[in-house]
Order: C-alpha cells, then sequence, then structure tokens
C-alpha cells in the first residue's frame, strides 16, 4: 500500500476532531448560561443518537441545515421531557455553533500521526460538516496547517458518501483514486463513499464496535502507522 500513496484524506469530526468530547463541554457550557434544567449526562445519551440519525438524513438529502439544527435539540429535550420552548431552542441552535469551536481536544495521537504522515504524503480534509465551523474547528486546534487542500461538502452541494464529493475532492488535491487513500470514522460516508470510487480505505472505529467488514480497521489514530 504505502509504495503507491501519495494522498492522505482524512475525516474530521469523530476522526480528527474529538466531536463528543467537545460537544459535551458545549453542551454544558449553554446549559448552564441559558439556565435549563437538565443532567448534562442523560441528555447527551439521547442526544448522540438523535444527532447521529439526523446527519444520516442530512447526508441523504432529506433535511435541511436548519431542520437539523433545531430538530436534534427539539427531539433530545422532548426525549427527556424538559420542556424549552421553538424560541429559546433556536437561540441554543446558534449557541452550540458559537461555543463548540472553543473547545479543541483531538483524539489521542493526532498530532503525532499528522507529524509521521506530513513528511511522507499530501494530507487533505474531505468533511460533511458545515464550512464556518469546521474552519474554525481546524485553526482553534491548530491542525489546519498539516492540510493542503480541505474539502466540505457546502462547497460542493453534495455530501459523503456521494462519489461527487471525493472527486471534487480529488481534483483539488490534484489525485488519482489509486494514488489516495481516506481515512475516517463513518463506514457509510467515508469508507463505502471512498471504496465505490476507487480509493483505499482504514476505517477509524474509535468505539471499537464494527469489526464484521473487510475494510482495514484501526481504534487508534498511531495504529495507522502500520499501514502508511
Amino acid at each position: 500500500m504505502k509504495e503507491k500513496l501519495k494522498h492522505v484524506f482524512f475525516d474530521l469530526d469523530h476522526t480528527l476532531w474529538d466531536f463528543d468530547k467537545n460537544s459535551g463541554l458545549t453542551f454544558e457550557k449553554i446549559f448552564r448560561i441559558n439556565n435549563i434544567d437538565v443532567e448534562l449526562r442523560t441528555f447527551l445519551d439521547v442526544y448522540e443518537p438523535i444527532n447521529f440519525n439526523y446527519w444520516k438524513l442530512y447526508r441523504e438529502e432529506r433535511v435541511t441545515k436548519s431542520a437539523l439544527r433545531y430538530g436534534r435539540l427539539k427531539d433530545a429535550f422532548d426525549a427527556v421531557g424538559v420542556y424549552v420552548s421553538d424560541f429559546q431552542i433556536n437561540q441554543l441552535s446558534v449557541a452550540y455553533i458559537d461555543y463548540l469551536t472553543t473547545f479543541n481536544h483531538l483524539f489521542d495521537g493526532t498530532i503525532e500521526i499528522l507529524e509521521y504522515l506530513k513528511h511522507k504524503y499530501e494530507l487533505h480534509i474531505i468533511t460533511n460538516g458545515f464550512e464556518e465551523a469546521q474552519e474554525r474547528k481546524m485553526k482553534n486546534a491548530n491542525i489546519k496547517h498539516y492540510f493542503k487542500t480541505i474539502t466540505n461538502s457546502e462547497m460542493v452541494g453534495v455530501k459523503k458518501p456521494n462519489p461527487k464529493i471525493f472527486n471534487f475532492a480529488l481534483d483539488l488535491a490534484n489525485a488519482t483514486p489509486e494514488e489516495s487513500i481516506m481515512i475516517g470514522d463513518s463506514l457509510e460516508a467515508d469508507i463505502q463513499g471512498a471504496d465505490n470510487i476507487g480509493m483505499k480505505t482504514i476505517h477509524f472505529d474509535y468505539k471499537d464496535v464494527t469489526n464484521n467488514h473487510d475494510f482495514k480497521r484501526v481504534i487508534d489514530l498511531k495504529s495507522l502507522i502500520n499501514y502508511l
């Protein structure tokens, strides 16, 4: 694998940037500021799968960005039995995006693996996240400088696993599928999407829950050294 590779493409959220940790800290802060009386762990336990499902709908073009931002909060508050007005939910959805990028926790090994790879390959990002937030995340976490190109779904008008976003990213990087590899946490969006256009892949299964497939898999970033 190593001999032919020239380009390494990473997903951002849940792959380099520790979304779950940063998101939890963000909710803790905005609930405190807005006097929302809900036990944080109880809320997060219902919010995280709801958010996951909304992002799937968003990838499939079945909900808009605004519907995602409102719906995931509305459904989560309803699930824990806490009434929050529509006006306040909309306020919280804006505050969430504003504060989310002020927390900068990365997965263990992120800087080490980027330092290792930068001397061997050109590094790139392909993300479905919102453009304004993704830029701030990378800047605030001090990792943006590692990447030659950054492709987000709003630039392209489609989301992973749509082949158009991968082809757009390859063109932007002046790369071919045969000399490129995609690393990400989502089996559907990152791994199957990239595989469908001929890219090599490594599944970052940070929860160590999905080993019933034939793709290469790691459960920590430092293990990427074994393949790259």
